[in-house]
């Protein structure tokens, strides 16, 4: 009797709203196509490192999809951290005997993905990141669901506001594109909007404040994401609240929003207050945009899979998922075009 081929299952990088209904739609699909065993790889590139893994049956997926997070757990690792832990991997892969692998995660888990595609593993992406700004897809499942969350977050602030007669500053993530913050500021009615891709210019935000003061509108929302960088001169601050860096070298974002709200209300006397969403934009259940999304790419990646197709992403181009090299996700961050910053300034003030 011929063997089951063996497919791997990882989640890597941030968790998302979405990663259950991706691994839940691998099994899924997998049992239409016959002959798979489906290994998840616990906690990322760590599990390969460790060979942690976990078999996923249908049972195992069970009633996954309105749930958060990830029933494989995840990780920042890095396996290129070093020659060993690369060795490691790449042994461990042979000695799980998978046939391919398929790795759901963002620019660092996808990058890693490529360089071991390069290498001559079978490998298939899948794109996960709340903050929509890989190359190779026009949106990443995760993100509706964060700006569902930014939005209602936004919605709640303006009544305090207004009651408090405050400027209120929401900080949301978003480390190198402004994509959450501009949605949910514009579905959330915010006065100014404020992303990395535009370093901040406090006077411009200082006096849009002023300008409202004099106009009888005695308070304002003011979105700012993670990443923004704070115009100092000739200089751009990126503001952290950690020196500490991760396995892929990224810095520890944070605290924009409460340097933001101190200089507001040292500028312009009026009281200021921040109110940063954090993790909470990662968690809990995801929309149903982002569960469709989610079962497409994961029946989509295993449709690859079964095709012999690798070194792919499965990605959303238009209305359709489509295979492009994993290669576009190095190319890149995707990032808040132009021309929709400046309508978002129709609404500043």
């Amino acid at each position: 009797m011929e063997s089951k081929k063996r497919v791997g299952v990882l989640t890597g990088g941030g968790d998302c709203p979405g990663l259950n209904a991706v691994i839940r739609a691998v099994v899924r699909r997998s049992i239409m196509h016959g002959g798979y065993d489906i290994v998840g790889i616990k906690h990322g590139w760590r599990g390969l490192l460790e060979k942690e893994t976990v078999q996923l049956t249908r049972p195992a997926v069970s009633g996954l999809l309105p749930r958060g997070g990830t029933i494989l757990g995840t990780s920042r690792t890095n396996i290129y951290k070093n020659k060993e832990s690369q060795e490691k991997a790449y042994a461990n892969f042979r000695e799980l005997n998978l046939d391919a692998l398929i790795a759901i995660g963002g620019e660092d888990t996808l990058g890693t993905a490529q360089k071991m595609s390069q290498d001559g593993f079978n490998i298939v992406g899948v794109p996960k990141t709340i903050d929509n700004d890989l190359m190779g897809t026009d949106v990443t499942f995760g993100f509706d669901t964060a700006v569902q969350i930014a939005t209602e977050a936004i919605d709640r602030l303006h009544s305090t506001a207004e009651s408090h007669d405050r400027v209120l500053v929401c900080e949301v993530m978003g480390r190198h594109a402004g994509w959450i913050a501009t949605y949910a500021g514009l579905a959330g009615g915010a006065d100014a909007i404020l992303i990395p891709e535009k370093p901040i210019d406090l006077d411009e935000v200082c006096a849009m404040v002023e300008r409202r003061h004099d106009q009888g509108i005695f308070f304002s929302i003011i979105v700012v994401a993670e990443g923004a960088k704070i115009k100092e001169g000739q200089r751009e601050k990126e503001v952290l609240s950690s020196q500490r860096l991760d396995d892929f070298g990224h810095v520890q974002l944070g605290g924009v929003g409460d340097v933001l709200a101190k200089e507001i209300e040292k500028r312009t006397g009026y009281e200021t207050r921040v109110t940063v969403l954090g993790h909470v934009q990662r968690g809990g259940t995801p929309t149903a945009h982002d569960r469709v999304l989610a079962t497409r790419y994961g029946v989509a990646a295993m449709d690859a899979v079964h095709a012999g197709r690798s070194g792919v992403l499965v990605a959303l181009k238009g209305q359709e998922i489509v295979e492009v090299p994993l290669t576009e996700v190095a190319s890149g961050i995707r990032t808040v075009n132009e021309d929709l910053y400046q309508m978002t300034k129709t609404f500043w003030g």
